[in-house]
Formats: structure tokens, C-alpha cells, sequence
């Protein structure tokens, strides 16, 4: 058996092409979406990323302006930048771009983007928004999994999933969307005992940790379902997921590509809440 791909490429040009609409409607009443990109490191992987979001917003008709405070920022200049931004009327849409420097952390700084701005859903005020029912945007990559499953007809009502990792970006985010789709949600994370155990059992896991090869063949039930959120650099330049691809294709149902999984639908997502926060 080989694991049908679930590739994000399709559905990610759906939703821009959704964007360049709405953007264009918005710019004719003199309105157009913009979204700052603050990033503060040296990482040239998110350097690449950071231009990949600026070159995809372009061609949607999205404005996209990127902050670049350098990697010695303190904890005051990105609280100060995102504060700022967080009051300029021209800016629809925030995002920090991660790696922080050293001493900062994600979720004091991100405490200074509004919510309403907050299209990566950063702040932890969106993460409590989005639990108790109130108007919140999602981490994009969390929605992104969910509308990647759905894309594809994957049907989640009823089913086990295993989610493996808890990290407020996209592990505890999408058990959130996973459970509002009526799935029955493991999440299991660095003290989880046995973990092939878990994750064997279930119809659908969805891997995000952030370990390269950590979900082998022995962690999946045939015929399962696996979601591959994993973006770790190779020495050679290419890029490798938390699956172990080729071992995890022979035994599973369907697998989502590393990359052209995802990926595309997170950025593409990132641009739409943008536009939606504009709309608002």
C-alpha cells in the first residue's frame, strides 16, 4: 500500500485566488489589506519565509511591510514595535516571526499585539478567545491542518486523533479545532509513555513537534490518516517534516507532503485573515 498525498497546493490557490477578490473589492473603496511582518534573527530560514509571505501578499493585492528590528533586539523594542503597529490604522494584520532573540519570549511579547490584528492568533488573549466561543483568529498552521483535512474529505466526526505536541502554536489550537469537528483528541507531548501506543490507535495523527523522523511506521495504524506539520532545514538545502516519509507512506492511508502540505495553506491563511480583519 502506498499513501495517497494530501498536498496543500491546491486548496492554498483556491484561498488566494479568494483573496485577490475581496482585496481588490476592498481597495476600490479605499481600502487595502496590509499586514506587518515583524522578525528580529539571523535565522535565514526565516528570512526566506519572511520574503515568501511579502512575495505571496503582492500578488494578491495585499500590502505586506516588513519590520526588521535585528537579532539583538530586546524584549522592549519588539513589545515597543508591536504596540506601535497595533495602533497604526494603515495596519490590518500582525505577525512576529519566530526564532526570538535570546531572553524573549513569544508569549510575553505577543501579549502586545491586539487581538483584533492578531492573524496568527500570537496573542494569548486570541488562544482564550477562541476556546470560550468568542471571535478570534486561529494560529494559521492549526487551521490550516483542519482545512487541509476537510480539503480532502477527510472525515473527522466520531474518529481517534492523536496529536502529537502542545505547544500553544499549533498543538493545543488544533486539538481545539479538531474537537469542534467532533473528533475524540489524544494529545500526547514529551511525557507521553509509549508513544507509538497512542498514536497507533488512532485513525488520523497529526504530528507537530518539530523533530525530524520522530513518527515512524510503528507509530501508525494501517490505512491512517497522518498530517505532517514538521518544517526542519536539511544541511543540503531541502527541508524534512516530523515523519519519516518513506517508511510511514507504505503503511498509512493518506499522508500530507513535506513540504506542499501544510505549509502553503498556513501562508495563504495568514494573508486571509488579513483581508478578513480589514473587512472588519
Amino acid at each position: 500500500m502506498t499513501a495517497t498525498l494530501l498536498s496543500g497546493k491546491e486548496l492554498a490557490a483556491a484561498i488566494r485566488a479568494e483573496i485577490a477578490v475581496k482585496a481588490a473589492e476592498l481597495s476600490a473603496v479605499g481600502v487595502r489589506p496590509r499586514l506587518a511582518v515583524v522578525y528580529a534573527t539571523a535565522d535565514e530560514s526565516a528570512a526566506w519565509y519572511v520574503r515568501l509571505i511579502a512575495k505571496t501578499a503582492e500578488k494578491v493585492g495585499v500590502g505586506c511591510e516588513i519590520v526588521d528590528l535585528g537579532p539583538d533586539a530586546s524584549e522592549r523594542d519588539v513589545r515597543y514595535k508591536l504596540s506601535s503597529l497595533s495602533l497604526d490604522q494603515r495596519v490590518h494584520g500582525i505577525i512576529l516571526q519566530t526564532p526570538l532573540p535570546h531572553g524573549v519570549r513569544m508569549q510575553d511579547v505577543a501579549l502586545a499585539i491586539a487581538f483584533e490584528k492578531d492573524v496568527d492568533g500570537a496573542n494569548p488573549l486570541s488562544l482564550g478567545r477562541l476556546v470560550s466561543g468568542l471571535p478570534a483568529f486561529a494560529p494559521t498552521t492549526a487551521e490550516a491542518v483542519v482545512r487541509l483535512l476537510d480539503h480532502h474529505h477527510v472525515e473527522l466526526t466520531g474518529r481517534r486523533v492523536a496529536v502529537v505536541g502542545r505547544s500553544a502554536v499549533v498543538g493545543k489550537p488544533v486539538a481545539h479545532l479538531l474537537l469542534n469537528q467532533n473528533a475524540t483528541v489524544t494529545v500526547c507531548h514529551s511525557r507521553t509513555k509509549d508513544l507509538a501506543e497512542v498514536t497507533s490507535s488512532a485513525e488520523v495523527v497529526v504530528a507537530a513537534v518539530g523533530k525530524a523522523g520522530l513518527i515512524t511506521a510503528d507509530h501508525v495504524a494501517p490505512g491512517a490518516v497522518v498530517v505532517d506539520v514538521g518544517t526542519i532545514p536539511t544541511e543540503s538545502g531541502g527541508m524534512v517534516g516530523d515523519v519519516e516519509a518513506e517508511g510511514v507512506a507504505a503503511k498509512a492511508g493518506a499522508l500530507t507532503p513535506v513540504p506542499g502540505g501544510v505549509g502553503p495553506v498556513t501562508t495563504a491563511l495568514l494573508l486571509q485573515h488579513t483581508v478578513q480583519a480589514a473587512s472588519r
